[in-house]
Order: structure tokens, then sequence, then C-alpha cells
């Protein structure tokens, strides 16, 4: 096989599932491992793929930093961040307390939370509204709000969450990937992001099939770090870094 052929090839499979291993490659194509190393070094300076160690990922994985307003991702993914809410829901008792991130799943969770005798603290501006209307005991943190995601960011919201221990915290993200882990696009919100995952008993990672293979520019937790719900799990090696959960109902 000419190497423009393998070139080719080499690009389709990556743009399809967004990320490989040199060894996937390499038996697919049955070519020699050296081989495809080379191709996708000689790829990755031709800027059309980025290489990492042991495989190579899509360039259209990397999202950047713009991210669309709530309005807007509110309509995205409906029926499935509904499926992911109402099971989450299920998951919060009586004596816990829990941590909401701001973000659309998380906002359809609290639209599904039947226990008031739990304790909530969030760093959502629209989310405390909600659960203050569906008459549960919450805090909201302080800090700086951005406006995009109405989310309350910055060094003061690091520091409120560092005063809690939570038993569950649930958190949205804008991409989870098999080496990048999950990820978002603003360094401030990874924080609080982080913050909350570290200072929590369980962390659960609210995430539609549209997330997966899709990185941003901050990670904000390894995926081991945290267990996974999702209404359908698109790459099964998902599945082998950390706990997911495909819901049906």
């Amino acid at each position: 096989m000419l190497s423009q052929e393998r070139y080719k090839l080499i690009l389709d499979i990556i743009n399809d599932r967004n990320t490989v291993t040199v060894a996937e490659l390499s038996s697919e194509l049955d070519t020699s491992e050296s081989t495809i190393r080379r191709d996708l070094t000689a790829l990755d300076r031709l800027g059309k793929i980025r290489k990492f160690f042991g495989g190579a990922a899509s360039i259209r994985q990397n999202e950047g930093f713009f991210e669309d307003k709530v309005s807007v991702r509110e309509t995205q993914m409906h029926e499935e961040k509904t499926k992911i809410a109402k099971y989450a829901a299920t998951l919060i008792n009586d004596s816990d307390f829990v941590y909401i991130d701001a973000g659309t799943t998380t906002s359809r969770l609290i639209d599904f939370i039947t226990n008031d005798k739990a304790t909530y603290v969030t760093n959502g501006i629209t989310h405390g509204r909600k659960l203050i209307h569906r008459g549960f005991k919450v805090y909201i943190i302080g800090g700086r709000i951005k406006e995009t995601t109405e989310a309350i960011i910055g060094t003061e919201g690091v520091a409120s969450l560092r005063s809690f221990n939570f038993s569950k915290a649930f958190i949205g993200t804008n991409g989870m990937d098999l080496q990048a882990g999950f990820s978002t696009p603003d360094i401030e919100e990874a924080l609080i992001k982080q913050t909350a995952i570290e200072k929590s008993y369980t962390a659960f990672v609210l995430a539609d099939n549209s997330k997966f293979g899709r990185v941003f520019p901050v990670t904000f937790s390894e995926l081991n770090k945290c267990c996974v719900i999702t209404d359908s799990l698109p790459d099964d090696r998902f599945s082998k870094e950390t706990i997911v959960k495909e819901v049906s109902i």
C-alpha cells in the first residue's frame, strides 16, 4: 500500500473515532507499528491530526475556548439529558450533602429531585433559584458570575468550596476523552469543578453521548476520579477507565 493511501485510511479512521491507538491502526491496516508511527508523525507535522504517545486524535477534538450560551445549550440533546437527569436524581439520599455544578444537564437534574431532606450547594445562579422554588435547603457559593454559563467562578468560589465536604457531587462537562479526561473551555470554571470533585466522597459526571471523544482546552479531572452517567456509551474503552452507567429510562 502506498503512503498516500495509508494516510487517507488513517485520517478516515481517526476522524470517525476521534482517537485511535497505534496498535489498532496496525491491526486494521495490516501494517507494522513502526510504519504507523512514522505515518502519524508525518500527518501531525502536516497539521492533519494530533499525535500523542501510543496513538493519535482528530484535530476536530480540540474545540477551543468558544462556548454557547445556556439558552442555546438547553435546546441541545434534550431527551438524552432528561434520561440522565431522571436517573441521577434517584441517587440522592436523605443524609446527603450535595454539590450541583452549573450546566444544562445538572439544571435538568433539579427538575427531578424529590428529596427535601438533603442539603444542596451550587455555583449555578439559575440552579439556586430552581432549588429554592422546589422548597429545598440550598447554599450558593460566592464569586464572579460568568455570563455564558451563569456560573459562579473565581478564587472566591474555590475558597468557598474548600470549606465543604460533600457526600455526592453532580458535575457537568463539555468533553471527555480517554487521554485528556474531562475538560471545559474556561480555566476558572475548571478550577471550580476540580475543587468540587476533590471535596466530594463520590462525584458523578453527567454527560450525554455527544461529549465523548471531545477535548477542550482545560482538563479538570482524570476519568477515574468520577463516575459517569450517560444515555449511551459510544466507545467501550471508557468503561475500562472508570464506572459508566448507561441509562434507558
